[in-house]
């Protein structure tokens, strides 16, 4: 395996691992009743550990990989001298104290903090884990106030994407509740309001992520002959597509779910087409975030 593949490798583990503990952390403590966010929380106990140690491992292999990168070759990989010019010298360095931080603060959450207190400062520390991204690739190519606009923007971005694509999961869950007495009536109330902020999340996606196209590039990605714009296209076709599917889900399923099984079913799996895609969205971003815009 190249540096450069390792990099794409290291990028979208890491990357699937904070969009998915901000967004379900987030969800679960602003928008679910506390005792049904408690039980949902510990149904994805499987899943936040599995995020875990995609964030660790990406945190203790992003330096050397950007080592390898800079020195040329896998031999420059665990060379000090190289090591500690990436992380003092470089906003490379910079957005790895970010991620190192982040990822010892998740998991000091995870293990020794007690449990009404694990989701807030899940969601507190995975943003914190999400601001790391803001000093790496496209979004540090402006100095001035355009970096900072472009860096804000590029935040927003992913904290509204995260929002909206780390949800999904517990939204899952809670669409298997909604048969049981006990609970049925506080998963309908979260679904709703998962549809209402979603709403606002996805405004967010698109608004910033036009921002973000027109930072980077000037215009539109149109010339698909450089893999950047070619990539890009293939995310924004990706994200309209999960655009569309939520509407539908929103304005013709969930309507029809008190009177119709197979709406319900018909919700799941569309939920599940969602997630999919999702992640075929955040492997495109980690792929495409290493490249030269204007390369060929």
């Amino acid at each position: 395996m190249t540096p450069e593949t390792a990099l794409v490798a290291a990028r979208f583990g890491g990357d699937l691992a904070a969009l998915f503990l901000w967004g379900a952390a987030a969800y679960l403590w602003l928008l679910v009743s506390a005792g049904l966010s408690a039980r949902i929380w510990q149904r994805l106990w499987f899943w936040r550990v599995a995020a875990l140690l995609l964030a660790v491992m990406a945190a203790v292999t992003s330096l050397p990989i950007q080592g390898a990168l800079l020195g040329g070759g896998w031999d420059e990989a665990l060379d000090f001298s190289t090591l500690q010019a990436v992380a003092t010298e470089t906003s490379t360095g910079t957005a790895w104290i970010w991620q190192v931080t982040a990822v010892a603060l998740l998991c000091v959450i995870s293990l020794a903090t007690p449990a009404r207190l694990q989701l807030p400062l899940t969601a507190l520390a995975a943003a914190g884990l999400l601001v790391s991204l803001t000093f790496t690739g496209h979004a540090v190519m402006h100095d001035g106030l355009t970096g900072f606009v472009h860096r804000s923007n590029d935040l927003l971005h992913v904290l509204a994407g995260g929002a909206w694509l780390g949800a999904l999961l517990p939204v899952l869950f809670l669409l298997q509740e909604l048969d049981h007495d006990d609970a049925g009536g506080d998963a309908r109330l979260a679904l709703s309001r998962f549809s209402f902020a979603g709403h606002g999340a996805v405004a967010l996606v698109l608004v910033s992520g036009l921002a973000n196209t027109l930072l980077i590039l000037g215009h539109l990605p149109t010339d698909w002959s450089r893999p950047y714009q070619f990539l890009l296209s293939m995310k924004i076709v990706l994200v309209v597509l999960m655009v569309m599917a939520a509407l539908f889900n929103r304005y013709y399923l969930v309507p029809r779910m008190a009177r119709s099984l197979s709406a319900s079913r018909a919700l799941f799996v569309g939920t599940l087409a969602e997630i999919a895609a999702s992640i075929a969205v955040i492997g495109l971003v980690a792929w495409f975030g290493t490249l030269d815009p204007f390369g060929g």
